[in-house]
């Protein structure tokens, strides 16, 4: 349930009556946006009588939210999330690059992978420490080690970085060194984690599972949220179909439907979705063209020798030319690559 409130409605008024609505034994989420202000209702609603509410002469409508996510929803917080990271923002206007390579290699690699991308305008800088693969007898990533060497890569060039928790015995380790912490797709539904990672006031990259629906995306953002971390990014990856020529299948539809349905950010990782470098590009303009709020890019010096998905990364000169197209796609549909 939500409470629309009318326009300039005084603060005490506001605070009065969340305080009577909070003794009928519901929680409380307060909106604040620049035309109206909305008061969302969590919790066992069936005791409230909306008539009573609207009754109140600050009240301009109350309104029943059908679906099982709240704080994730666009009626509970009409205005789109802008989420700053560093100098980085994601969401609003602008469109925020991340790039880097798949894994950690060694302190050489991953800093001058960071220098090219921050040059060409990339604002954060991806790169795996733990790698979830498939094969156990796959390459997993250097670890700890890994996360030392992103740290290095920041200090060389201030640029926040971005890598993937696995488990919830990193969360110490990764609430203090790493800027962004990314939820991959195999863990996107590890309610465990995502309660944890709800304790934390740390901006969360939540990447779509592999066969997850749009509606159980947002109900893990909403996991997140519920714990009071609401700084949260959605990531569209690609998911599961029958199709085989591509490492998954890209769902741009997803990205204007979730804006439909949530104020939270979404960005695009065209390098899991097509596994072909060469389909990156098109992807990548195809995402800004739609509504994406960034797109977060596998940049390797050397992919034909990289020690993970290296069929997926593009170079850093051809990320150099991607970016000066995609700031042109940006332009067009009335955004901006700063």
């Amino acid at each position: 349930m939500i409470i629309i409130l009318k326009h300039k409605t005084p603060k005490e008024e506001v605070q009065k009556l969340i305080g009577e609505i909070e003794k009928l034994g519901v929680n409380v989420h307060l909106s604040e946006g620049a035309e109206k202000s909305i008061i969302g209702l969590i919790g066992d609603t069936t005791k409230i009588d909306p008539r009573k509410i609207e009754a109140n002469r600050n009240v301009e409508k109350v309104m029943h939210v059908q679906e099982p996510y709240k704080k994730a929803n666009r009626l509970f917080h009409p205005e789109d999330t802008v989420i700053k990271i560093g100098d980085a923002e994601i969401g609003g206007k602008n469109i925020c690059l991340i790039a880097g390579p798949c894994s950690v290699e060694s302190e050489d690699q991953i800093t001058e992978i960071a220098k090219n991308v921050k040059e060409t305008g990339a604002k954060m800088l991806r790169g795996g420490a733990f790698k979830p693969r498939t094969s156990p007898y796959s390459f997993q990533g250097l670890g700890m080690d890994g996360l030392d060497l992103l740290q290095a890569a920041r200090k060389n060039t201030g640029l926040p970085i971005v890598t993937e928790i696995m488990s919830t015995s990193q969360l110490d380790r990764f609430a203090r060194d790493v800027d962004v912490i990314q939820v991959g797709a195999r863990n996107m539904q590890n309610f465990d984690l995502l309660k944890e990672l709800g304790k934390l006031d740390k901006p969360i990259l939540l990447k779509r599972g592999l066969s997850a629906t749009i509606e159980e995306l947002l109900m893990s953002a909403e996991y997140i949220m519920a714990g009071g971390n609401e700084k949260v990014i959605l990531c569209e990856r690609g998911i599961r179909t029958f199709e085989t020529y591509t490492r998954n299948t890209l769902d741009l539809s997803a990205i204007p439907a979730i804006k439909k349905l949530s104020h939270l950010p979404v960005i695009v990782d065209p390098s899991h979705a097509a596994g072909m470098w060469w389909m990156v590009e098109p992807l990548s303009k195809a995402a800004v063209a739609v509504g994406a709020d960034g797109l977060i890019i596998e940049v390797h010096n050397d992919p034909a020798n990289a020690l993970c998905d290296g069929q997926q990364s593009i170079k850093p000169e051809v990320f150099e030319n991607l970016v000066k197209d995609l700031r042109n796609i940006a332009t067009a549909v009335g955004r901006e690559i700063k």
